[in-house]
């Protein structure tokens, strides 16, 4: 037996002398994790005995991080918005950032939900369904389809839905973006590939060697999913409907051109928790005109 305190420290030590960085972060999530503990325990009760079974797991675990493996990769799962979703080999590991994604366009399906009395989503791209899935708890008169090239993706997308309980308003489809897509949606929303693939090798290790690169890589200039959202979007549109997408930190401009090639206008753009730009918000130019020519006839 060892204590609930001795696995703390030994976590620490040990991611500290791999050079992870935020051992001691890690270290306490997975530690709590495993041995079903919390910070309470540890400051109530340090000297708790924990078992050595639990303690070989741990040791387990601690090798896969110094090697570079994300915690919530070993763990299995990751949070979401509030839900807890599963992570498999072809999914990428959902991030806080793209939470903003989520809070950027809540009012808006809210909004077609009360005036329609539903919103379609179409999620492409959809990996693990995080982004559909926390719109789908957030508004019960929501229903998605999420897209997938991948259909490891696509399983693991189909079980957070039914583990969230939010299955019956949840469809996956095999399709290369809009390839295999029928019919209209209020919103298509999209966390693509956006990473040049240059820069992909110099990605910290948790990331190269562990997200697929399918979902990193978004081609020469990391635009190739833009471009085809851009083109592919307004046959899937519904009147007075919404495109939302994360982008990189450095790509606003770019993306802004692109979607206003295609005939869009920028109605939002969102900053995540870090300062950074990450969301662009864009509805077809003609619902710009519209408002406009309302404007006006009230003058």
């Amino acid at each position: 037996m060892t204590t609930l305190a001795d696995l703390h420290r030994r976590a620490r030590a040990r991611l500290a002398q791999a050079g992870i960085a935020d051992a001691a972060v890690d270290a306490r999530v997975l530690v709590e994790e495993i041995t079903g503990t919390s910070r309470a325990d540890l400051l109530a009760r340090p000297d708790l005995a924990i078992a050595a079974e639990a303690g070989a797991r741990l040791d387990a675990a601690l090798s896969r991080r110094a090697a570079h493996e994300p915690v919530h990769r070993i763990l299995g799962w990751r949070a979401f918005h509030g839900l807890k979703l599963a992570l498999s080999r072809e999914t990428l590991e959902p991030r806080a950032d793209t939470e903003t994604l989520v809070d950027a366009v809540l009012a808006f399906v809210r909004a077609t939900a009360r005036r329609e009395g539903l919103c379609r989503i179409l999620d492409l791209g959809t990996g693990t369904g995080a982004v559909a899935l926390a719109l789908l708890k957030e508004e019960p008169r929501a229903t998605a389809v999420g897209v997938d090239i991948s259909e490891d993706a696509l399983r693991t997308a189909r079980a957070n839905a039914e583990a969230c309980g939010l299955a019956g308003r949840f469809s996956a489809i095999r399709s290369d973006w809009f390839e295999k897509i029928e019919g209209r949606f209020h919103l298509i929303a999209s966390n693509p590939p956006y990473i040049e693939s240059e820069a992909i090798e110099a990605l910290e290790p948790e990331v190269r060697l562990h997200d697929p690169r399918a979902a990193l890589d978004g081609g020469p200039d990391g635009l190739d999913a833009y471009r085809i959202i851009a083109r592919g979007a307004a046959g899937h549109l519904e009147e007075g409907g919404r495109v939302a997408l994360e982008i990189g930190h450095r790509q606003q401009q770019a993306v802004e051109t692109l979607f206003g090639r295609a005939g869009y206008r920028l109605e939002q753009a969102a900053r995540d928790l870090g300062g950074n730009d990450r969301v662009l918000v864009f509805a077809p130019a003609e619902a710009f005109e519209i408002k406009l020519g309302n404007a006006d006839e009230h003058r």
